[in-house]
């Protein structure tokens, strides 16, 4: 076993009794994501697993069990020749499976390779019967690759506009685009859900994240994108949520050829005091994970260097940012002082009373007319939008 941080070490009781309390969501929304990336067929089962979990150690048993029986039910359908079931089921389990890994943060741990394999399985099953065009792809990066996926709208003719997603922490690629419904598809734009480095399967690829190497992969990203055939090159837009808030920016500042980026769920605090030293252990856990420390002292040298000071001067495209105003994770002020930085045009979002996961849906269909509303050349002014509990807008 990995040495982990302090906190979670000494605190383990604790977070077993919260579990038993509140359940799985002690940390973050793992069950709402879980259950928006699963079809309706496998909830029952889901929930009940759910409910099993009483302590840490129960999180990854319980979503495996549930991974398999949907693998075995896909897999059944597709035999009946029910592709439809197939899909959705394969999907599901991919993303089951994802969730069965979260609590692993080991590169060489057995079952993490095994779950690591068994979830690209399901996708590439998942990928065969989709209701759109899905490509794996593989971008070479300083040695290695970063994984994702490319979605192409149903339908496409000639080039089309492309949004390169960047996930959180503990988010993966395969639940960035959801099999139904997907807001930027819908709009007529490609997804390309990537892994960036210290990003799941990145990671475990031995590719850590580092204070620098995130602008750099997104570039090369970007460079993809641009020679792919079927994207419109002067048409490449990002969005980042929770960690992909502070990616995003460093992007964009980075590279200027998206034409506008979208945020949410920020962590825009220097230094990360607050997610990694007061919010719960998992996350310093996770990150240490990420970058490939061991050493708690020395990782808490590293993440002193986490900062977006003077990023927002060197952002020159339109930028959307949304947030919940008691985050629990970045207090609010530290995107307020973010925001009076940026002097492209700019717009920020704070909703009343939410705590970092703003809802998805809220969020997502946010990015997907802001940016639409870019690539259509629509005129914005830069403002900062309060809203409401009611839903009313108060422009300050």
């Amino acid at each position: 076993m990995k040495p982990e941080p302090r906190r979670l070490r000494e605190l383990r009781w604790v977070i077993d009794n919260t579990i038993a309390t509140v359940g799985v969501d002690w940390s973050w929304p793992i069950s709402r994501v879980v259950l928006g990336a699963t079809c309706p067929e496998i909830h029952p089962d889901l929930m009940m697993a759910i409910t099993r979990m009483k302590k840490f150690a129960d999180i990854s048993r319980e979503f495996g069990k549930v991974a398999e029986k949907c693998e075995a039910v896909a897999r059944r359908a597709e035999s009946a020749g029910h592709h439809v079931t197939a899909r959705e089921h394969y999907f599901s389990a991919a993303n089951l499976y994802a969730a069965t890994q979260w609590p692993i943060w080991e590169d060489d741990h057995e079952w993490n390779m095994r779950l690591s394999n068994k979830k690209n399985e399901c996708y590439g099953k998942y990928m065969e019967f989709a209701a759109h065009p899905i490509e794996r792809v593989e971008i070479p990066f300083e040695g290695k690759s970063l994984p994702g996926y490319l979605h192409l709208p149903v339908g496409r003719r000639g080039k089309v506009p492309c949004a390169l997603a960047i996930g959180g922490m503990d988010g993966w690629k395969e639940a960035s685009s959801p099999m139904y419904g997907d807001k930027y598809l819908e709009r007529g734009m490609a997804v390309l859900t990537l892994e960036g480095p210290g990003q799941f399967e990145s990671s475990i690829r031995n590719l850590k994240c580092t204070a620098d190497n995130f602008p750099r992969a997104g570039k090369t990203a970007i460079d993809f994108l641009v020679k792919h055939p079927a994207i419109d090159s002067e048409k490449i837009v990002l969005w980042g949520i929770s960690m992909g808030s502070f990616w995003v920016p460093q992007i964009l500042a980075y590279d200027d050829r998206p034409k506008a980026a979208a945020v949410g769920s920020v962590c825009h605090e220097s230094g990360m005091q607050t997610i990694f030293n007061e919010a719960c252990p998992s996350f310093k856990a996770r990150f240490m994970w990420m970058a490939g420390y061991e050493d708690e002292t020395e990782f808490d040298r590293f993440a002193q260097t986490l900062s977006l000071r003077g990023v927002g001067a060197g952002i020159k495209r339109p930028i959307l940012i949304v947030a919940g105003e008691a985050d629990e994770l970045s207090p609010i002020a530290y995107t307020y002082q973010f925001y009076d930085e940026i002097k492209s045009p700019k717009k920020l979002l704070v909703y009343e009373g939410q705590k970092h996961s703003v809802p998805s849906p809220i969020v997502h269909t946010k990015f997907a007319d802001w940016i639409k509303d870019r690539l259509d050349g629509k005129p914005m002014e830069s403002e900062i939008i309060y809203v409401e509990m009611t839903g009313r807008e108060v422009k300050r």
